[in-house]
């Protein structure tokens, strides 16, 4: 083969190389659209009670489930692991099983779930919001999209693929409406890979004619722009302290991506030369007037709700924090908090659960 056709070959395939590149970027590019703000999100109604009640105890968790991947031994690529995609459908429905089996033994009145997959390449297709929803027959759900992609072929040699994904929140007592809003994102490429970041409120009337708003959020941790971080916690806060204004009990809870303690690097003893996008101080300073973050029980050994998915999760050497937990106003009695030390057994994140009461 002379010279000239061998360089016409390598040309051609060339060619086609980059056809194919730019008609996938064109794919992702154009299939690509923010979910509308302000949305209306429907209410699979079962609860039997119909409304809350002052001055009675009442139990809420938080758990983001990691999609059903997150074993143990489980290493994830965007934190400096190796897997982007969980090891099996048996893996996934066994996780979500662990997941709730821990909740049902928590025997929470509401229940926030985060990274929940309804349909997705990486859990294999298994429809984790209907696994969920089927074991708990006498709660309320709702579930928000927060995350609708095209096939992603990144990392190129195992792709995270098509997802589709959101957050679903439980409540035994009866919701009168439910409403997803939008969060500020990244507007750059980073859009693409990251989540269509949101929160829901559920609306849950009382019986002194005020409601119980139940807020589920998951704020971004792959950014690296402060300004956006901010600005998230702002929207938040903002319509919070909307619904405080109008006589209405804030309760908030999931995954913040923040650090809800003063340092959790030095509660948990972690390595001090790693810096991590997702564990940045919470603003608590930055907090409305009437509301806080959730104090934790004191206890002898402090118990992290996250770890760091660089290498299998070894206790004692992982790195872990302390990013879920809860918002609430001052006219809610937090009564007690923990974190359930669960040793991340069936997701990255340990469950987090609260009891409290609505002050009359």
């Amino acid at each position: 083969m002379n010279l000239k056709k061998s360089i016409k070959i390598f040309s051609g395939i060339l060619v086609i190389f980059t056809a194919i590149i730019l008609a996938y970027v064109g794919y992702v590019y154009f299939s690509y659209s923010r979910i509308s703000d302000d949305l209306s999100v429907e209410i699979s109604q079962k609860a039997k009670i119909k409304q809350a009640s002052t001055n009675q105890e009442y139990k809420i968790t938080t758990f983001n489930v990691g999609y059903g991947s997150y074993t143990p031994d489980y290493t994830f690529f965007m934190d400096g692991g190796k897997q982007s995609k969980a090891v099996s459908k048996e893996s996934v429905v066994e996780n979500i099983s662990g997941v709730i089996d821990t909740t049902q033994k928590i025997n929470p009145d509401f229940a926030l779930f985060q990274e929940v997959d309804e349909k997705a390449t990486r859990s294999h297709r298994v429809d984790e919001v209907a696994q969920i929803t089927h074991q708990f027959n006498d709660y309320s759900s709702v579930f928000a999209t927060n995350y609708d992609s095209a096939f992603l072929m990144y990392p190129v040699l195992d792709p995270i693929g098509k997802s589709k994904s959101g957050i679903l929140t439980l409540s035994n007592t009866a919701i009168e409406e439910s409403t997803r809003y939008s969060l500020p994102i990244e507007t750059n490429f980073n859009k693409f890979f990251d989540l269509d970041r949101a929160y829901t409120v559920s609306k849950i009337p009382v019986e002194n004619g005020k409601y119980l708003m139940i807020y589920n959020v998951h704020l971004s941790a792959y950014i690296k722009d402060q300004k956006i971080q901010k600005e998230q916690v702002h929207k938040l806060f903002d319509h919070m302290e909307n619904e405080y204004k109008k006589g209405n009990y804030v309760v908030g809870g999931g995954d913040f991506n923040h650090d809800l303690l003063d340092s959790s690097t030095e509660t948990f003893k972690n390595d001090t030369t790693e810096e991590y996008t997702w564990l940045q101080p919470f603003p608590k300073k930055e907090l409305p007037k009437h509301l806080q973050v959730a104090a934790m029980n004191k206890t002898k050994i402090p118990v992290p709700s996250v770890r760091n998915l660089d290498k299998p999760y070894k206790k004692g050497e992982s790195f872990v924090a302390l990013i879920d937990g809860f918002i609430i106003s001052d006219n809610v009695e937090n009564i007690s908090g923990k974190v359930i030390n669960a040793e991340f057994k069936n997701s990255d994140h340990n469950p987090v659960e609260m009891t409290f009461k609505l002050k009359k």
